[in-house]
């Protein structure tokens, strides 16, 4: 492409321009099966909107929502697929994501294999964030209505 730059793999899945099978699809957010699975069921969800990383999202309901719904398809679609499993929920933090397009990964246990799990440990402001942490941070403050 003109000026060295690719179009977003992401946004491209998400306008459904690929071959890509969509495992969901709905007004804000479209799931798949991870192309290197690193666990026995391992899926993404991802905003049809363009947000680069977790570091674009803030705290406020529009964000909030839009984690919370991407977390609740990505638990329905592990639960219908894989049930009675564990599973693990969550997005990694620059500079460990490696594409720059707000991710879940959405992980049925056991990893496959067994190193790949470190990807998936949380290691601080740089690490993978699960995702309800994630939305501890983002979850708009309530303002003080007490008189």
């Amino acid at each position: 492409m003109a000026g060295g730059s690719s179009p977003c793999i992401f946004c491209q899945i998400a306008s459904s321009s690929t071959s890509t099978t969509l495992l969901h699809n709905d007004e804000k957010v479209v799931a798949f099966q991870d192309i290197n699975p690193s666990a026995f069921r391992h899926y993404l969800v991802i905003p049809k909107q363009h947000i680069p990383t977790v570091r674009n999202l803030q705290r406020r309901a529009d964000d909030y929502s839009l984690v919370s719904h991407m977390l609740n398809v990505g638990q329905m679609l592990l639960n219908r697929d894989a049930p009675q499993t564990v599973y693990r929920f969550g997005f990694h933090q620059p500079p460990m994501n490696s594409v720059n397009h707000l991710h879940l990964h959405c992980l049925a246990l056991p990893f496959i294999p067994r190193w790949r799990q470190i990807k998936y440990t949380p290691l601080g402001p740089v690490g993978f964030i699960e995702a309800d942490k994630l939305l501890k941070k983002l979850k708009p403050l309530t303002p003080n209505l007490s008189f």
